[in-house]
């Protein structure tokens, strides 16, 4: 991890793009027309991969570090903390029903649409706190050895939307994310 503030950052962006793809959906969704569900779940399914399992695990781990040398910033990294475990709570729950609604299942459509704005809110609202309160003060607080343990953090899958990810099925999401460049 050459620059992990640069990689954040980069992260929160790419997972911005992502946001954008699934509000799109959604906004065809509130429209009462047929939104590329597939694309909404493949959405979802990369944040719940990449972002709960890696990204987030990560940011934990500097979390701990930045409260153990700065206390008085333990209760807002909590509050983010937490917010990470609702965030993987609203999207896991936004994927069920948009798993439901594939396989013909009844959801309304005010229920999905009340989970996906919960969700696309939850996340904007914490990249933004997390970019603009925690990083700064991560890179003039956090020590070699810290960044070191960053680093370390156990790491659930790769990034799935990398060029060498052999799924087919965010083959499809990569190239929609290429085409927000």
């Amino acid at each position: 991890m050459d620059n992990p503030i640069a990689q954040w950052h980069a992260e929160h962006k790419y997972f911005g793009r992502l946001l954008n793809l699934l509000e799109r959906q959604v906004d065809v969704f509130h429209a009462g027309e047929q939104p590329n569900y597939e694309l909404m779940l493949d959405v979802i399914d990369y944040l719940r991969l990449f972002s709960d399992q890696s990204h987030h695990p990560r940011e934990d781990v500097a979390f701990a570090c930045l409260a153990r040398r700065s206390p008085e910033l333990e209760l807002p990294l909590a509050r983010l903390m937490q917010e990470h475990r609702v965030i993987a709570h609203v999207g896991e729950k936004l994927r069920q029903s948009l798993e439901q609604a594939v396989a013909g299942g009844f959801v309304e459509r005010a229920d999905i649409e009340a989970v996906a704005a919960t969700y696309l809110v939850y996340y904007r609202s914490h990249f933004a706190r997390e970019d603009d309160e925690v990083l700064p003060q991560a890179v003039s607080i956090l020590t070699a050895e810290d960044w070191q343990a960053v680093s370390a953090a156990p790491r659930a899958v790769g990034d799935a939307l990398s060029q060498q990810a052999s799924d087919q099925r965010f083959r499809e999401l990569r190239r929609r994310i290429a085409l927000e460049s």
